[in-house]
Order: C-alpha cells, then sequence, then structure tokens
C-alpha cells in the first residue's frame, strides 16, 4: 500500500460523497466499509490522494482524502468540516402503510430527499404485504439502506430514523405530534387556517385505502383529513405530494 502525498484540495463539491457509520473528527483516519471501498476504488478509479465527502448522521459532512488503496479496502483522512446541517424547521413523522415492490422503496428514497425526520412502516387492514422475523428484520436493514443511499445522493447529512415496523391502530395512538394529519377526507381543515406547528404526524394508507374503522381511530386519537385535490393519487405518490405541500408551508422550501 502506498502512503498518501499532502494533497490540497481545489474542488471538494465535486468529489464523490460516502457514508460511513465511523465516528468523524479531523485529523482522524478511518478505514471505509468494504462496499464504499470498492465503489470508490473499482468503479470510480480513484486512488491515494483524491479527494471524498464524508458523513455519519451526525449533521456533519467532513473533507477527507484517501490515502491508503488496496483491492477491497479504502483508509480516508478527515481534514476538515465542509458543512453542517441547521435543524430542520419542521418535524415530520411519516407513517406509511407498506406498499409491495419497490414502490416502499421509492417512497422511503423521496421522502429522504424530501426531508422528513422519521419513517414508521405501518401494517393496516387492507396491507397486502406481510413481513415477519428474518424477513422483516431484512426488510427494515433494506430500507435504511435506502435512506442512506438517498442522504448520499440528495447531500443530506441527518439521516432520518427507519422505525420498527408497527400496527396502525398502535402507532396512531403512541405518535406525538403538535399535528396529527391522515390522508383521508375526514374533518379536513385548510393548512392556511392553521398555526405553524413544530412536528407533525402524516398517515398514508394502502392502495385500498383505510377502513372506516381506522379512520375513526385516527380520529379519536385527534387526526385531521388532508385532501390533495380531486384525483385519487396512488400511495406512494400521495405520501410524496404530502410532504411537499407540508415542507412549502411551514418547512424549508
Amino acid at each position: 500500500m502506498m502512503q498518501a502525498p499532502t494533497f490540497e484540495f481545489a474542488d471538494t463539491m465535486a468529489a464523490p460523497r460516502i457514508y460511513t457509520p465511523e465516528p468523524l473528527t479531523v485529523d482522524a483516519t478511518i478505514s471505509l466499509e468494504e462496499q464504499a471501498s470498492i465503489h470508490l476504488l473499482r468503479v470510480l478509479r480513484m486512488a491515494v490522494g483524491d479527494p471524498i465527502r464524508l458523513f455519519n448522521g451526525d449533521g456533519n459532512e467532513y473533507q477527507a482524502e484517501i490515502v491508503q488503496a488496496g483491492k477491497k479496502q479504502a483508509d480516508v483522512r478527515v481534514r476538515g468540516i465542509n458543512q453542517s446541517d441547521e435543524e430542520l424547521p419542521l418535524n415530520i413523522q411519516l407513517g406509511q402503510v407498506i406498499s409491495k415492490g419497490d414502490k416502499m422503496d421509492f417512497t422511503i428514497q423521496k421522502a429522504t430527499e424530501l426531508g422528513v425526520s422519521a419513517i414508521t412502516p405501518l401494517i393496516s387492514e387492507r396491507c397486502d404485504v406481510r413481513l415477519k422475523g428474518d424477513r422483516m428484520d431484512k426488510k427494515l436493514e433494506h430500507w435504511r439502506k435506502v435512506a442512506i443511499s438517498a442522504c448520499e445522493q440528495s447531500g443530506r447529512n441527518r439521516i432520518p430514523e427507519i422505525l420498527p415496523v408497527q400496527q396502525m391502530s398502535d402507532w396512531v395512538q403512541d405518535c406525538d405530534a403538535n399535528l396529527k394529519l391522515i390522508l383521508h377526507p375526514h374533518n379536513q381543515k385548510p393548512l392556511a387556517t392553521l398555526d405553524k406547528p413544530y412536528s407533525i404526524a402524516l398517515m398514508v394508507g394502502p392502495e385500498g385505502g383505510f377502513t372506516e374503522a381506522e379512520v375513526a381511530q385516527a380520529q379519536q386519537a385527534e387526526f385531521s383529513g388532508l385532501i390533495l385535490g380531486p384525483r385519487i393519487l396512488r400511495t406512494e405518490t400521495a405520501a410524496l405530494a404530502a410532504v411537499s405541500v407540508l415542507q412549502y408551508v411551514w418547512g424549508d422550501f
């Protein structure tokens, strides 16, 4: 392995952005995980001395450079902090009933890009997906990787929490937020008439929608209805449209 020469960064914003779970401090040297190392060394063909950007979810993005390169292992040294994310002006907790195939991946990816703080996969009466045991654990780990990848791409330095799967009935009782919304036309109020909340719990149903009993339960838990125009939206479209509207009215859009 070659030791790195002294390197002066010309354009750090053009450098690839990589996630690492390791603690990051200036002048620390860390070994990247194998998948990230292979991506840098084999796919991007980077070498000792090349700049990269790192984040680990603590809210900072770090300037670093490759200092050692093997076949499947890259060591990097942290040189400084590029930027720090400010606290999100709006804490959005998304309760999303699990959808089929890659639709849930899409929802998690885009909700991460749009700035949600936490996502809870939900099971409802009309949910067609059933997860148990190891299959559930693997799916959660996969969804967390989807969120990390979305942070890498979007420049976000804080990773939204992907919480364990819950029954919808439990989530509506347990969630704590200034404003609770369900995508359903009951008891809806124009957003313009509401005071700006610090936190929002947003619940989005499956393709078959919520049952009347589920809507009644949400209403008893102080959820208000939210509708998004006259058209019926797919579950993955509805979640992202709603988050976008909330970010525009009260968030950082």
